[in-house]
C-alpha cells in the first residue's frame, strides 16, 4: 500500500469519526475540559467516602466554588468466598456500588445520575492485623476502580449539559 493510500485511508477514518459525533473528552470544549475544576464532591462521611473523594478530585481537580456538585452514596458489602476445612473464611470479595447525582448549582437541576459498581478481593490469612490491612487495601483499590468508572460515566453523559 502506498503512503498516499495510507494517508487517504487515515483521513477517511478521521472524517468518519468526526461525522459520528466522536470528540476527544479532554479537547477544548470537550466534556473533560468542561468538568475539569468545575465539580465539587460533597463532603465524605466515611473512610470509603474520603478515598473516593480523593480519587475524584485527583481526576477532576479540586473545586471549592464549582458549578456542579457531585453527590455520591457508597455501599460496601464484604462476603466470604472461600472457607477452609475448619469452617473459617480465608478469602473475601468486597463489593462496592456508588449511586451518584451531578447537580448544577446554578439551576438546582440534576444534570446526570446513575450508579457504578465493581468488586475486589482480599485474603484473610495470617494475623488479624494482616487481615485488616488487606481489607483496607482492598477498599483503596475498590474506590480507585469506582472513581475511574464514575469519571468515565460523567464524561460520557455530561457533554451537552456542561457546555
Amino acid at each position: 500500500m502506498s503512503s498516499y493510500s495510507r494517508r487517504l485511508l487515515l483521513a477517511a477514518g478521521l472524517a468518519l469519526l468526526t461525522a459520528c459525533g466522536f470528540a476527544p473528552a479532554y479537547a477544548p470544549g470537550g466534556a473533560g475540559a468542561a468538568l475539569m475544576g468545575q465539580v465539587e464532591v460533597s463532603e465524605p462521611e466515611t473512610r470509603a467516602g474520603y478515598l473516593l473523594t480523593r480519587e475524584l478530585e485527583g481526576r477532576l481537580g479540586r473545586a471549592p466554588a464549582a458549578r456542579y456538585e457531585l453527590r455520591p452514596a457508597i455501599r460496601l458489602v464484604t462476603e466470604a468466598i472461600a472457607i477452609d476445612r475448619s469452617n473459617v473464611a480465608s478469602r473475601f470479595n468486597m463489593l462496592g456500588r456508588v449511586e451518584y447525582a451531578l447537580i448544577d448549582r446554578q439551576t438546582g437541576l440534576t444534570v446526570t445520575s446513575g450508579s457504578v459498581d465493581s468488586f475486589t478481593a482480599f485474603s484473610a490469612t495470617g494475623t488479624p492485623v494482616a487481615t485488616q490491612a488487606a481489607e483496607r487495601d482492598a477498599e483503596v483499590r475498590l474506590m480507585t476502580i469506582l472513581a475511574d468508572q464514575l469519571v468515565t460515566r460523567l464524561l460520557a453523559t455530561v457533554p451537552d449539559a456542561a457546555q
